[in-house]
Protein backbone atom coordinates (compact mmCIF):
# COMPACT_ATOMS: atom_id res chain seq x y z
CA UNK A 1 0.00 0.00 0.00
CA UNK A 2 1.27 3.63 -1.09
CA UNK A 3 1.95 5.53 2.15
CA UNK A 4 0.53 8.95 2.75
CA UNK A 5 1.81 11.94 5.04
CA UNK A 6 -1.41 13.71 6.70
CA UNK A 7 -0.72 17.41 7.51
CA UNK A 8 -1.37 17.85 11.07
CA UNK A 9 0.25 21.06 11.52
CA UNK A 10 2.23 23.88 9.31
CA UNK A 11 3.63 25.82 11.70
CA UNK A 12 4.73 29.57 10.62
CA UNK A 13 5.02 28.36 6.50
CA UNK A 14 5.40 25.39 5.18
CA UNK A 15 5.48 24.22 1.16
CA UNK A 16 6.46 21.16 -1.07
CA UNK A 17 9.90 21.86 -2.56
CA UNK A 18 12.79 20.22 -4.48
CA UNK A 19 16.19 21.13 -5.81
CA UNK A 20 13.36 23.83 -8.87
CA UNK A 21 12.65 24.09 -12.14
CA UNK A 22 15.67 25.48 -14.28
CA UNK A 23 15.54 27.03 -17.49
CA UNK A 24 12.16 28.68 -18.02
CA UNK A 25 13.14 32.46 -17.35
CA UNK A 26 11.94 32.91 -20.52
CA UNK A 27 8.63 32.21 -19.77
CA UNK A 28 8.33 34.24 -16.82
CA UNK A 29 8.70 31.01 -14.64
CA UNK A 30 11.72 31.41 -12.09
CA UNK A 31 13.51 28.39 -10.85
CA UNK A 32 12.25 28.03 -6.75
CA UNK A 33 13.38 25.27 -5.25
CA UNK A 34 14.77 25.00 -1.57
CA UNK A 35 16.03 27.88 -0.34
CA UNK A 36 18.57 26.01 1.55
CA UNK A 37 19.06 23.07 -1.13
CA UNK A 38 22.40 21.10 1.15
CA UNK A 39 19.76 20.44 3.20
CA UNK A 40 16.92 19.28 1.41
CA UNK A 41 19.86 17.50 -0.45
CA UNK A 42 21.38 15.52 2.73
CA UNK A 43 17.27 14.70 4.30
CA UNK A 44 16.90 12.57 1.30
CA UNK A 45 20.11 10.96 1.18
CA UNK A 46 19.81 10.16 4.82
CA UNK A 47 16.40 8.33 3.88
CA UNK A 48 18.03 6.74 0.51
CA UNK A 49 16.46 8.73 -1.99
CA UNK A 50 17.94 10.91 -5.03
CA UNK A 51 18.96 14.20 -3.76
CA UNK A 52 16.49 15.49 -6.11
CA UNK A 53 13.37 14.07 -4.57
CA UNK A 54 10.34 16.52 -3.25
CA UNK A 55 10.08 16.86 0.89
CA UNK A 56 8.89 19.39 3.08
CA UNK A 57 10.47 23.07 3.70
CA UNK A 58 8.94 24.39 7.36
CA UNK A 59 10.17 27.88 8.43
CA UNK A 60 10.76 28.09 11.86
CA UNK A 61 9.90 24.51 12.43
CA UNK A 62 6.34 23.84 14.30
CA UNK A 63 5.42 21.03 11.17
CA UNK A 64 3.37 17.72 12.61
CA UNK A 65 2.84 14.84 10.37
CA UNK A 66 1.39 11.36 10.46
CA UNK A 67 2.07 8.60 8.16
CA UNK A 68 -0.51 5.97 6.95
CA UNK A 69 2.63 3.22 6.89
CA UNK A 70 6.33 2.49 7.77
CA UNK A 71 7.67 5.31 6.57
CA UNK A 72 11.72 6.12 6.56
CA UNK A 73 12.35 10.04 7.30
CA UNK A 74 14.94 12.57 8.24
CA UNK A 75 15.44 16.28 8.93
CA UNK A 76 17.76 18.75 8.40
CA UNK A 77 18.35 22.13 8.16
CA UNK A 78 17.72 24.70 11.39
CA UNK A 79 17.75 23.16 15.01
CA UNK A 80 14.60 21.84 16.63
CA UNK A 81 13.60 19.29 19.09
CA UNK A 82 12.15 16.45 16.94
CA UNK A 83 9.99 13.94 18.22
CA UNK A 84 8.85 10.66 16.38
CA UNK A 85 5.81 8.74 17.38
CA UNK A 86 6.17 10.75 21.16
CA UNK A 87 10.17 9.37 21.11
CA UNK A 88 12.46 11.93 21.05
CA UNK A 89 14.41 11.77 17.53
CA UNK A 90 17.82 13.69 16.58
CA UNK A 91 18.33 15.76 13.41
CA UNK A 92 20.50 14.62 10.18
CA UNK A 93 19.53 10.99 10.80
CA UNK A 94 17.16 8.39 9.29
CA UNK A 95 13.95 8.34 11.86
CA UNK A 96 11.25 5.66 12.11
CA UNK A 97 8.04 5.92 11.77
CA UNK A 98 5.38 2.94 11.89
CA UNK A 99 2.02 3.72 10.49
CA UNK A 100 0.07 6.05 12.62
CA UNK A 101 2.95 7.54 14.18
CA UNK A 102 3.75 11.08 14.09
CA UNK A 103 6.41 13.56 13.26
CA UNK A 104 6.58 16.41 15.19
CA UNK A 105 9.38 19.51 14.89
CA UNK A 106 9.45 21.82 17.39
CA UNK A 107 10.40 25.51 17.44
CA UNK A 108 13.89 25.94 15.44
CA UNK A 109 16.08 27.95 17.30
CA UNK A 110 19.16 28.33 15.47
CA UNK A 111 18.21 28.81 11.60
CA UNK A 112 15.17 29.62 10.24
CA UNK A 113 14.12 26.73 7.85
CA UNK A 114 13.77 22.95 8.56
CA UNK A 115 13.71 19.94 5.69
CA UNK A 116 11.64 16.86 5.73
CA UNK A 117 12.67 13.99 3.53
CA UNK A 118 10.64 10.68 3.35
CA UNK A 119 11.60 7.68 1.67
CA UNK A 120 10.27 7.74 -1.85
CA UNK A 121 9.76 11.28 -2.22
CA UNK A 122 6.51 13.01 -2.11
CA UNK A 123 4.40 12.08 -5.09
CA UNK A 124 2.81 15.87 -5.71
CA UNK A 125 2.19 16.41 -9.45
CA UNK A 126 5.14 18.08 -11.15
CA UNK A 127 4.53 21.42 -12.66
CA UNK A 128 7.07 22.17 -15.34
CA UNK A 129 9.00 18.83 -14.10
CA UNK A 130 9.23 20.33 -10.51
CA UNK A 131 7.57 19.76 -7.55
CA UNK A 132 8.31 23.06 -5.93
CA UNK A 133 6.11 25.46 -5.26
CA UNK A 134 6.80 28.65 -6.09
CA UNK A 135 5.73 31.67 -3.58
CA UNK A 136 6.25 33.99 -6.16
CA UNK A 137 5.23 33.15 -9.59
CA UNK A 138 1.70 30.64 -7.88
CA UNK A 139 3.94 27.77 -9.89
CA UNK A 140 3.39 24.30 -8.17
CA UNK A 141 1.49 22.63 -5.61
CA UNK A 142 -0.44 24.85 -2.61
CA UNK A 143 1.43 25.97 0.07
CA UNK A 144 0.87 23.42 2.86
CA UNK A 145 -2.14 23.46 5.27
CA UNK A 146 -3.07 21.41 8.06
CA UNK A 147 -5.86 18.30 6.97
CA UNK A 148 -3.95 17.92 3.55
CA UNK A 149 -2.64 14.72 2.24
CA UNK A 150 0.73 14.03 0.77
CA UNK A 151 1.58 10.88 -1.37
CA UNK A 152 4.29 9.42 -0.88
CA UNK A 153 6.29 7.82 -4.15
CA UNK A 154 8.65 5.10 -4.92
CA UNK A 155 11.85 7.01 -6.28
CA UNK A 156 14.76 5.61 -4.35
CA UNK A 157 18.27 5.73 -5.05
CA UNK A 158 19.23 2.72 -2.51
CA UNK A 159 18.98 1.77 1.13
CA UNK A 160 20.23 4.46 3.70
CA UNK A 161 24.21 4.07 3.81
CA UNK A 162 24.85 5.88 7.43
CA UNK A 163 22.95 7.13 10.54
CA UNK A 164 24.14 9.87 11.75
CA UNK A 165 25.59 12.85 9.65
CA UNK A 166 26.76 15.75 12.01
CA UNK A 167 26.40 19.58 10.87
CA UNK A 168 28.20 22.24 12.26
CA UNK A 169 26.00 24.80 14.40
CA UNK A 170 25.34 27.96 12.52
CA UNK A 171 27.89 30.76 13.27
CA UNK A 172 26.96 33.79 15.28
CA UNK A 173 27.98 35.82 11.97
CA UNK A 174 27.43 34.60 8.44
CA UNK A 175 29.97 35.30 6.03
CA UNK A 176 28.80 35.46 2.51
CA UNK A 177 31.28 35.81 -0.96
CA UNK A 178 30.21 38.38 -3.96
CA UNK A 179 31.12 39.29 -7.02
CA UNK A 180 30.55 42.72 -8.64
CA UNK A 181 26.80 43.10 -10.03
CA UNK A 182 26.30 43.69 -13.72
CA UNK A 183 25.15 47.56 -12.55
CA UNK A 184 28.02 48.32 -9.90
CA UNK A 185 28.99 51.36 -11.85
CA UNK A 186 25.74 53.23 -10.47
CA UNK A 187 27.46 53.67 -7.12
CA UNK A 188 30.47 55.15 -5.94
CA UNK A 189 34.14 53.55 -6.45
CA UNK A 190 33.81 52.60 -2.70
CA UNK A 191 30.41 50.41 -2.86
CA UNK A 192 32.42 47.41 -2.37
CA UNK A 193 34.14 48.41 0.48
CA UNK A 194 30.95 50.24 1.94
CA UNK A 195 29.24 46.53 1.67
CA UNK A 196 33.14 44.91 3.56
CA UNK A 197 33.32 47.71 5.98
CA UNK A 198 30.58 46.06 8.13
CA UNK A 199 28.20 43.35 9.21
CA UNK A 200 24.64 44.12 7.81
CA UNK A 201 21.98 43.06 10.03
CA UNK A 202 18.87 41.08 8.51
CA UNK A 203 15.31 42.89 9.55
CA UNK A 204 11.96 41.32 9.58
CA UNK A 205 11.45 41.48 6.21
CA UNK A 206 12.54 37.69 4.97
CA UNK A 207 11.06 35.07 3.32
CA UNK A 208 11.93 32.68 0.40
CA UNK A 209 11.61 36.02 -2.30
CA UNK A 210 14.87 38.03 -0.27
CA UNK A 211 15.88 39.37 2.99
CA UNK A 212 16.14 43.04 3.74
CA UNK A 213 19.13 44.21 5.24
CA UNK A 214 20.03 46.73 7.22
CA UNK A 215 23.18 48.95 7.62
CA UNK A 216 25.21 51.34 5.25
CA UNK A 217 23.94 52.17 2.51
CA UNK A 218 25.66 52.38 -0.95
CA UNK A 219 25.86 55.66 -2.66
CA UNK A 220 24.63 56.03 -6.17
CA UNK A 221 26.01 58.08 -9.05
CA UNK A 222 23.35 57.83 -11.68
CA UNK A 223 19.85 58.83 -11.17
CA UNK A 224 16.46 57.14 -12.18
CA UNK A 225 15.88 53.63 -12.68
CA UNK A 226 16.40 51.16 -14.68
CA UNK A 227 13.75 48.89 -16.80
CA UNK A 228 12.98 45.49 -15.38
CA UNK A 229 16.13 42.92 -15.51
CA UNK A 230 16.43 39.05 -15.32
CA UNK A 231 17.35 38.69 -11.24
CA UNK A 232 19.46 35.11 -10.11
CA UNK A 233 19.02 33.98 -6.72
CA UNK A 234 21.89 36.02 -4.56
CA UNK A 235 21.73 38.90 -6.65
CA UNK A 236 21.82 41.79 -4.40
CA UNK A 237 19.23 44.53 -5.84
CA UNK A 238 19.57 48.17 -3.86
CA UNK A 239 16.66 50.66 -3.76
CA UNK A 240 16.24 53.91 -2.94
CA UNK A 241 17.38 53.48 0.38
CA UNK A 242 20.54 52.12 -0.38
CA UNK A 243 20.55 49.31 2.19
CA UNK A 244 20.82 45.67 0.22
CA UNK A 245 17.80 43.33 -0.64
CA UNK A 246 19.72 39.74 -1.50
CA UNK A 247 17.26 37.64 -3.83
CA UNK A 248 16.84 34.18 -2.53
CA UNK A 249 14.64 30.78 -4.05
CA UNK A 250 11.82 33.10 -5.29
CA UNK A 251 13.12 35.92 -6.82
CA UNK A 252 11.58 38.16 -9.13
CA UNK A 253 12.69 40.15 -11.98
CA UNK A 254 14.72 43.25 -10.25
CA UNK A 255 12.16 45.71 -10.42
CA UNK A 256 13.82 48.46 -11.73
CA UNK A 257 16.84 48.50 -9.18
CA UNK A 258 20.25 48.13 -10.00
CA UNK A 259 22.02 45.45 -8.92
CA UNK A 260 25.51 45.98 -7.17
CA UNK A 261 26.90 42.85 -6.44
CA UNK A 262 25.78 39.08 -6.22
CA UNK A 263 26.47 36.53 -3.48
CA UNK A 264 28.23 33.51 -4.60
CA UNK A 265 25.72 30.31 -5.19
CA UNK A 266 27.78 28.33 -2.59
CA UNK A 267 26.95 31.09 0.18
CA UNK A 268 22.95 31.32 -0.27
CA UNK A 269 21.83 28.01 1.63
CA UNK A 270 24.00 30.17 4.69
CA UNK A 271 21.60 33.42 3.31
CA UNK A 272 18.41 30.90 3.32
CA UNK A 273 18.98 30.33 7.54
CA UNK A 274 19.52 33.74 8.65
CA UNK A 275 16.59 35.09 10.87
CA UNK A 276 15.75 38.30 11.59
CA UNK A 277 18.72 40.04 13.74
CA UNK A 278 21.33 38.07 12.48
CA UNK A 279 24.47 39.37 11.60
CA UNK A 280 25.70 39.20 7.97
CA UNK A 281 29.42 40.12 6.56
CA UNK A 282 30.39 40.16 2.85
CA UNK A 283 33.61 39.62 1.33
CA UNK A 284 34.73 39.51 -2.29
Amino acid sequence: MTAKLEILRTGLFATVQDLGRPGHAALGVGRSGAADSGSLRLANRLVGNPESNAGIETTLGGLSLRTSEHTLVAVTGASCPITAGGRAAGPNAPIVLRPGEELVLGTAADGLRCYVAVRGGLDVAPVLGSRSTDTMGKVGPPVLAAGMTLPVGQRVAGPPVVDLAPRPALPEELVLRVTPGPRLDWFTADALSTLESTAYVVTSDVDRIGIRLDGPALRRVREGELLPEAGVPGAMQIPPSGKPIVFLADHPITGGYPVAAVVDERDLDLAAQALPGKRIRFTT
